[in-house]
């Protein structure tokens, strides 16, 4: 079976790990000093620990950091690493400085089941949620991980749908044995699965951003095929029933398409969906993928729906966009390493039909 790994383990974990091998009980805060503050890559740098302690953990457990094995550097200084996990699989993390700033984009699935049109990880087959350590690997092996001051759950995958995994890395990150973290540092993504959506909001305090993408159930519907099991509508009813009017702050993401949801219309119809909710918006430009209809949305026209939305008492603002020239869009790097290994990715021709409002965009 090999050894486990300690990264990824709460500290309830780790006292698990102390008793099963007949060590005191403090010897789960001492690893995890070793593992989240001191940040060490081996159990023979915990000093602290006795030499036969050490020994007795080197036979079952190591610590279980491994390196990226590919990065794509941006001109604008984003970076894309590539980490591999378990069965010889990869996931994407994106590092991204913005002045003073510097966000970490990590992964938490291999693959998607949200079946996204427009992401290139919903085209990938859903493979495996990843595991606690798989997760925290994407920032304690991150060259220049000194510097990170947030991280955001947006990569590959849907964190809801790993979410016990995904609050176990977020319980690492700001506890005080962990990294102590204040959680207004971490941003959980999710399409707004409705009973992982409650336990994320009741479980954590960090800020969360809702993948919404379109006005209407009905457009939202051709855009993410899993509205049709989590409906936007009832999504929207949990939220309302919590207060987002504090420090935690409550985003929904908005890729904007040509012709497809960029409308005056379109922009009424959120304005109405989201009535009621402290939130923001967040406007993102579309990162073109391969054999897509979807077409980007010229800057004037985002900034005309931004302002309009901003005007109608929902504050709206345009995400910067980044990394377009090392596959800016979530997947690309992951899909082209998998195409050059004979993994098979679908394309958009192998796909049912898609709504014929957007089929007619291709030209």
């Amino acid at each position: 079976m090999g050894r486990k790994n300690l990264v990824g383990m709460t500290l309830a974990q780790l006292q698990q790990v102390a008793v099963e091998n007949g060590m005191p009980l403090f010897t789960a805060r001492q690893l995890a000093d070793w593992l989240y503050v001191k940040q060490v890559s081996s159990i023979d740098s915990m000093t602290n620990i006795s030499l036969k302690h050490r020994a007795m953990l080197a036979e079952n457990y190591e610590v279980g950091l491994s390196e990226p094995s590919l990065n794509a550097a941006s001109d604008d200084g984003t970076v894309k690493f590539l980490f591999p996990v378990r069965n010889g699989h990869s996931v994407e993390t994106v590092y991204i400085p913005d002045g003073d700033r510097a966000t970490l984009c990590v992964s938490s699935q291999v693959g998607c089941k949200m079946g996204c049109i427009f992401c290139m990880t919903g085209r990938q087959q859903y493979t495996a949620s990843l595991t606690a350590g798989e997760i925290l690997n994407q920032i304690l092996s991150l060259p220049g991980k000194e510097t990170l001051t947030n991280v955001v759950f947006m990569g590959m995958g849907e964190p809801l749908d790993n979410l016990e995994n995904v609050l176990a890395v977020q319980e690492i990150l700001t506890a005080p044995w962990g990294f102590g973290w204040s959680p207004k540092r971490i941003t959980i993504s999710t399409v707004g699965l409705r009973r992982e959506l409650k336990q994320l909001i009741e479980g954590c305090e960090c800020h969360i951003a809702v993948s919404l993408h379109a006005p209407t159930p009905e457009k939202r519907r051709e855009l993410i095929p899993a509205e049709k099991a989590f409906s936007m509508t009832e999504m929207l009813e949990v939220l309302r029933r919590y207060d987002f009017s504090h420090q935690r702050r409550l985003s929904f993401e908005y890729t904007m398409f040509d012709g497809v949801n960029d409308s005056p219309d379109d922009a009424r119809q959120l304005v109405k969906a989201l009535h009621g909710l402290s939130c923001r918006v967040n406007l993102i430009r579309f990162h073109a993928i391969p054999d897509s209809p979807l077409r980007p949305v010229p800057e004037g026209r985002m900034a005309e729906f931004r302002d309009w939305l901003t005007a109608h008492g929902v504050f709206a603002t345009i995400r910067a966009s980044r990394g377009e020239d090392i596959w800016a869009a979530c997947g690309m790097l992951s899909t082209s390493e998998q195409e050059k290994s004979g993994v098979s990715v679908k394309r958009e021709g192998q796909r049912e039909p898609v709504n014929p409002v957007l089929a007619g965009k291709v030209e």
